[in-house]
C-alpha cells in the first residue's frame, strides 16, 4: 500500500525525527536533537487513544493550529485553497492526498517552528507548503512546487526568498533552498538558508512507524514535554548565541501576504 493510501485510510504515522542545525559564517553554532513529529491526513485520520482531535489529550491535533492566521487557522480548507490558487488542485486522473507533517500539542501546549503541508500522489510528493512560526506569535508560509508540477524527488531543489523574521540573530535576507526525500518508510527534509552572513543548514530525518496508544505513552516518557521541550531548547540555544556575541535584531513588520508562492 502506498504512503498516500495508508494516510487516506486514516492511519497516523509517528516520525521520531533527528533534527540538525548548523550556523555557518564567522559565528558558528551547531546542535543535534530529536523531536517527535506526526504524519497524518487531516481530512481522514483516526487518532489512537490518548490523542485528541480538536480536544484535549496527552497529545492532540487541532485544525485551528494550522492553515491561516496563527491560532485561528482553518486547517485543510486553507491548504487546499492555497494549492488551488497556485493551479494545483484535485482533478480527474490526479488523485492527491493532503498530508501534514507536524508536532502535536502536548498536554494542551502547542508550538511548531515549521510544519509541512504535502500533496502526495502514491509515494510521490507533488507540492508542499512550509508553514513557519516564530517565537513572537507570527507565521508565514512558503509554497513549493516544480513549475511543471512534476514529482519532487530527492534531487529536486526548490527555492524561496526569505521574507519572514525567524531568529532575532539573523537578518531577513537571502534565500531558502529546500530538498525533500519522501519514501514509504521514512522522510528527509533539508533547508539551506543562504545570506551574506553565511547562512544556516537545517535537516529533519526520521523513520515512519504507525502511531499506537503504547507509542504515545512511550514517546511521552522517552522525550517528555513535546512542544514544551522544543521551545525550551530554542531559548537555550538563543542564550548560547547571545553569549557567543550574536547581535540581536528587532522584530520587523511581517509580510502583508500570509504565503509566498
Amino acid at each position: 500500500m502506498t504512503l498516500a493510501a495508508r494516510l487516506e485510510a486514516g492511519e497516523v504515522l509517528a516520525m521520531p525525527a533527528l533534527v540538525t542545525h548548523a550556523r555557518r559564517g564567522a559565528l558558528r553554532h551547531t546542535f543535534r536533537t530529536h523531536a517527535d513529529h506526526l504524519l497524518l491526513a487531516p481530512e481522514h485520520f483516526h487518532p489512537p487513544r490518548l490523542m485528541g482531535h480538536n480536544r484535549f489529550g496527552l497529545i492532540a491535533f487541532y485544525d485551528s493550529d494550522h492553515g491561516g492566521p496563527r491560532g485561528a487557522g482553518t486547517g485543510a480548507h486553507w491548504a487546499w485553497a492555497q494549492f488551488g490558487a497556485a493551479g494545483i488542485a484535485r482533478r480527474p486522473g490526479l488523485v492527491l492526498v493532503l498530508v501534514l507533517v507536524t508536532q502535536p500539542r502536548f498536554l494542551g501546549y502547542w508550538f511548531n517552528p515549521v510544519s509541512f503541508w504535502m500533496l502526495i500522489q502514491g509515494d510521490a510528493l507533488i507540492a508542499a507548503i512550509a508553514e513557519v512560526n516564530n517565537t513572537f506569535g507570527q507565521r508565514h508560509s512558503y509554497l513549493l512546487a516544480r513549475p511543471d508540477l512534476a514529482p519532487i524527488t530527492a534531487e529536486t531543489e526548490l527555492t524561496a526568498r526569505k521574507v519572514f523574521h525567524v531568529s532575532p540573530f539573523q537578518d531577513v535576507a537571502g534565500e531558502y533552498h529546500f530538498r525533500f526525500a519522501l519514501h514509504p518508510d521514512r522522510i528527509a527534509i533539508r533547508i539551506a538558508q543562504q545570506d551574506g552572513a553565511g547562512g544556516i543548514d537545517t535537516a529533519m530525518t526520521g523513520r515512519l512507524v504507525p502511531l499506537t496508544t503504547l507509542g504515545v505513552l512511550a514517546t511521552s516518557f522517552r522525550r517528555p514535554g513535546g512542544a514544551l521541550r522544543v521551545i525550551a531548547q530554542i531559548y537555550w540555544h538563543a542564550l548560547r548565541l547571545k553569549l557567543k556575541g550574536a547581535a540581536y535584531r528587532r522584530v520587523p513588520t511581517p509580510p502583508d501576504q500570509e504565503i509566498s508562492r
